[in-house]
């Protein structure tokens, strides 16, 4: 019986193992197992090391090829792309980045262009908001000086900033925002770090000092506020090995 039948729970399965081996292959191009401009494994031994049949490595190398990572020749092979190459705001990209041994390099990535537009959302949201959007912020912050767990607290943090992303109107903004933030709670999540309660309340007031200026229409004090929190979540992962604010 082949792997891709027409339909039904054959083509679900396929889709399932070409999925596998396009996470398993992009994560270790990311690691560096496939350096730049290496050849990966040829389709019958890719097949061979993960069980599947060559319509599957087939569809899994046009996902890697179309997310920039691989390219692939006729009569030469398939070799990886240089990094810069790649798509970077591809969510697969983000999270096999986020989730590497050192994930240095890319937060400091992630950190600068954070820099560039949430600070300018946060600015843009202020003024243009209504009670039912502060209250929701609100509730946010609550969440943060509450959590009980890292779920809870990074998924706290995470709705915050994409809200904050939404309420600048701009359509753009918040669909980066989306694919940042997504990268951000796999890196909080595969950060192995002990606890983190008495950061909760500080981390709560920095996000809450945010409200206050969007509430005011003060934008200036409101990109400050964003930058603040950035760069304290920055310092904290970074410099000192934390979680992300």
């Amino acid at each position: 019986m082949t792997l891709v039948t027409a339909g039904g729970a054959g083509a679900e399965r396929a889709s399932n193992h070409t999925a596998f081996v396009v996470d398993q292959l992009g994560r270790a191009i990311v690691a560096g197992e496939y350096p730049a401009e290496t050849m990966i494994p040829l389709d019958p031994d890719l097949c061979e090391m993960f069980g599947v049949s060559r319509t599957v490595v087939r569809e899994a190398k046009k996902t890697l090829i179309a997310k920039g990572m691989i390219q692939s020749k006729a009569k030469v092979g398939t070799h990886v792309r240089p990094a810069d190459e790649w798509n970077m705001f591809d969510e697969d990209v983000l999270r096999w980045h986020a989730t590497a041994r050192n994930p240095t390099r890319f937060y400091e990535e992630l950190y600068e262009i954070r820099m560039i537009f949430e600070p300018a959302a946060a600015a843009q949201a202020a003024g243009r908001v209504n009670q039912v959007d502060l209250d929701e912020l609100n509730a946010l912050c609550d969440r943060l000086a509450t959590a009980d767990n890292r779920t809870d607290f990074a998924l706290a943090d995470y709705e915050f900033h994409k809200q904050v992303l939404r309420l600048s109107g701009n359509r753009f903004l918040q669909s980066l925002g989306d694919l940042v933030q997504t990268a951000l709670y796999s890196l909080f999540m595969a950060e192995h770090i002990g606890d983190f309660s008495e950061r909760r309340e500080s981390v709560a007031q920095r996000h809450r000092a945010i409200v206050s200026a969007i509430a005011s229409g003060a934008q200036l004090d409101a990109r400050d506020a964003m930058s603040r929190v950035i760069h304290d979540g920055y310092a904290n992962v970074v410099m000192k090995g934390a979680v992300a604010g």
